[in-house]
């Protein structure tokens, strides 16, 4: 019997967690290739046959997802296996369409072939949509841990995208260990603000060795998704973050939905800056799919140092990348900041913008007068920093979670944004987390 032909369409994170989950040891299927998008400079690799397992002594090339359908007629692909995250479900059915009409199935891994089992507590928190307020929420859930004197280990979703054997298994526990493993700026901007709470974080490629590890030192488990994706470690609780902002996207993006659906927790986010029609809907949507779940409402409230330096000034906002370009947002924190205190002038970079950076904006139209902090390797960090010195403005502000300035040379002066989650009135994360 000949073995199914498959093909994982990826982004350097779920497709290979997929792989070595559902794939790596079984007989009766040979994955020909991977191919990858959304992220800059991730194909033209090679899923390295350490990682690959005993099937695979050459490893599994990795395509650019451009060439997935002559990859079907050429490799006579079997299946195409969709493992990426923060999507329409429009997108999702186009590359159904195109690749059935090509000759192949399409599928979905659903969550029992692909979830790990932990020996210990999971609390997972994940959203509808990149740039929901995940991470903050992930720090406030932290914090009520820690004063609980539990032993808390963050477990972040992948961003391998270096080399995936020395990236197999990685731990952070300080911000020296950002540098040593040349972390780009989306991975500083998940990992850093953990690192400053104390928490020690495990990322990589093998999540089952990465848990393996993780709970020899912990009393409870962070799972911190990104890019609204699912899960990959079982959940004693799972936590959906909503955007008022993108009212009606927690129906309209994979796998967001699956975790709307599927929460016992859901926390509406921003509910001091987006429209009360906005809420209203999203508590319809709540009412009609999810109504067991029980339902925090919270705000993200946002404060700076130095507001003098951005009343009546001419500012350039710097934004976290993911949330602005496949997130699908506008805009920011640091844009409400200098709305908030009274920037006269928000800078549109593009006049400025450097090589990829401004390849970015043409991927990206929708993107407001703001700069993506783009930064998936040293040219391009290197972009990012020549855009914001040579763009004409009196101060940046910076809404990104990480701190800029210890990676980049700026020759501006600077303003950081903060911002947390506030649970407004009852539930609150401590009252849920008392109860778990």
């Amino acid at each position: 019997m000949s073995k199914k032909r498959v093909i994982i369409m990826g982004a350097a994170g779920r497709d290979f967690h997929n792989f070595n989950v559902y794939y790596r040891e079984n007989n009766l299927v040979e994955v020909v290739a991977f191919t990858a998008t959304q992220i800059p400079h991730i194909a033209g690799r090679l899923y390295p046959p350490e990682l690959a397992g005993k099937y695979y002594p050459k490893g599994i090339p990795i395509y650019p997802e451009s060439e997935l359908i002559s990859l079907i007629q050429k490799e006579k692909i079997d299946e195409v296996v969709f493992a990426y995250s923060d999507v329409s479900h429009e997108y999702i059915m186009h590359w159904a369409s195109q690749v059935v009409a090509a000759g192949a199935s399409f599928i979905l891994l659903g969550s029992n072939a692909t979830l790990l089992q932990s020996k210990i507590p999971v609390i997972a928190i994940c959203a509808v949509r990149t740039g929901c307020g995940k991470s903050q929420t992930t720090r406030r859930v932290s914090e009520i841990l820690r004063k609980k004197e539990r032993r808390v280990v963050v477990i972040r979703h992948p961003m391998p995208y270096g080399d995936l054997v020395a990236e197999r298994i990685q731990r952070f526990a300080t911000l020296e260990d950002l540098q040593k493993n040349h972390c780009t700026i989306e991975e500083m901007e998940e990992y850093e603000p953990h690192l400053r709470l104390g928490n020690v974080v495990y990322a990589g490629v093998d999540y089952g060795e990465i848990l393996r590890q993780a709970e020899k030192e912990a009393d409870v488990i962070l799972w911190d998704g990104g890019n609204n994706d699912t899960p990959f470690i079982k959940p004693t609780l799972l936590i959906t973050v909503l955007d008022p902002h993108r009212a009606g996207h927690e129906m309209a993006y994979y796998p967001g939905e699956v975790n709307f659906r599927t929460a016992h927790v859901l926390v509406i986010n921003k509910m001091d800056s987006a429209p009360s029609e906005n809420v209203k809907k999203i508590k319809e949507n709540i009412a009609r799919v999810n109504p067991k779940a029980t339902v925090i409402e919270a705000a993200s409230p946002i404060g700076i140092d130095f507001p003098e330096r951005i009343s009546g000034k001419r500012v350039l906002v710097i934004e976290d990348g993911p949330t602005l370009t496949h997130g699908e947002m506008p805009y920011g924190a640091g844009f409400l900041a200098a709305q908030k205190y009274h920037a006269s002038e928000i800078v549109d970079p593009r006049p400025w913008a450097k090589g990829s950076i401004a390849e970015t904006f043409q991927k990206y139209p929708h993107i407001g007068p703001i700069l993506p902090a783009m930064g998936y390797g040293k040219t391009q960090i290197q972009e990012l920093e020549e855009t914001i010195n040579t763009a004409e403005c009196d101060t940046v502000i910076l809404g990104t979670p990480v701190d800029l300035t210890r990676i980049l040379h700026l020759k501006k002066p600077v303003v950081k944004v903060h911002y947390g989650l506030q649970e407004l009135g009852s539930p609150t994360l401590e009252e849920v987390l008392k109860a778990f």
